[in-house]
């Protein structure tokens, strides 16, 4: 059930609409690796099991926040510095 691509798309979905509610980068590279498989599946065609699948979920996913982590960072050498506290 898991290996049609639609699922993944419809996950992928989901995940980029979660991230827009909840910021900070968190489900975007998920929403990235989701819509990576769901790609992998269309294309390709493939039927493989859902051990593989989550396993190549997980890689892509992964590869995706650590190339947002390069892109999002700040610039080498630059610090933020909060001079004003939140409670005051």
């Amino acid at each position: 059930m898991l290996s049609i691509w639609w699922v993944w798309g419809a996950a992928a979905l989901v995940l980029a609409i979660l991230e827009v509610v909840v910021s900070g980068f968190v489900f975007l590279g998920f929403a990235i690796g989701a819509f990576l498989v769901a790609m992998l599946l269309l294309n390709l065609g493939l039927v493989l099991s859902l051990p593989l699948l989550l396993l190549i979920f997980a890689a892509l996913s992964l590869v995706a926040w650590l190339i947002l982590r390069q892109l999002f960072a700040l610039p080498r050498g630059q610090v933020k510095r909060f001079h004003d506290d939140v409670n005051d």
